[in-house]
């Protein structure tokens, strides 16, 4: 029987759900060493693929094929680009979860400027 997930839906499940999906990825890892990190991060540019191949769809800019995909799909194609990064990332460091958050952070200030006291 297939155990039963709850989605996440804070920062805590977000990041338990990365290392789940690191650490299945990682037992069947087919390659280590340098190798296996680079075909990891190439992983990311195959999800960002898919994300233009489902806009191009949506909005049946392929005039042999018309339309093919929705704005859902192109959701769900993007969803799988931020997965795909996190897990990258996560190979990167085990603390992904810190290295990100500072990040975000420091990309935060820089744009919105420093956060009200």
């Amino acid at each position: 029987m297939t155990e039963q997930r709850t989605p996440p839906c804070g920062p805590t499940g977000l990041w338990t759900s990365i290392e789940d999906l690191w650490t299945w990825l990682d037992a069947g890892r087919k390659h280590d060493g340098e190798t296996g990190l680079v075909l990891r991060m190439l992983k990311l540019t195959e999800e960002v693929g898919e994300v233009a191949q489902a806009v191009i769809g949506a909005t049946g800019q392929n005039p042999r094929k018309g339309v093919t995909h929705t704005w859902e799909d192109v959701q769900g194609e993007l969803c799988d680009v931020v997965i795909t990064a996190l897990v990258a990332l996560r190979t990167l460091t085990p603390d992904a979860e810190g290295v990100f958050g500072r990040h975000l952070a420091g990309v935060t200030e820089r744009s919105l400027g420093p956060a009200a006291p």
